[in-house]
């Protein structure tokens, strides 16, 4: 029985690892995203930072992307910049990439 209890705790110690690091790279994205319309926005430095900031904490209104999406093209429309729901979308799919491709590299070091 000590056997199938070891397995059993070595899959949730994997399953919580799994979603801490899920977690990380959602925020990676959110903070990659929030530089990206920052810099599309003008904005350099701690004001980017500031930004960036703001976008990951945007996140927690609800569950999904879509408080982040409306934070980001909510922004980038304020500032008149003509970026379509697509554009925005797919530059959230591609930070989601970079992020979870540095956090992967990032967990090897």
């Amino acid at each position: 029985m000590t056997q199938f209890e070891n397995r059993e705790d070595a899959y949730e110690k994997e399953f919580v690892r799994n979603k801490e690091f899920d977690f990380k790279v959602l925020a990676r994205r959110n903070k990659l995203l929030g530089l990206w319309a920052a810099g599309k926005m003008g904005l350099e430095g701690t004001a980017a930072d500031k930004y960036a900031a703001e976008v990951i904490e945007a996140c927690f209104e609800e569950t999904g992307d879509e408080d982040v999406y409306r934070k980001v093209k909510g922004d980038l429309d304020a500032h008149k910049l003509n970026f379509s729901e697509h554009q925005v979308r797919r530059e959230m799919e591609d930070q989601m990439i970079k992020a979870r491709e540095q956090m992967t590299r990032e967990l090897k070091e």
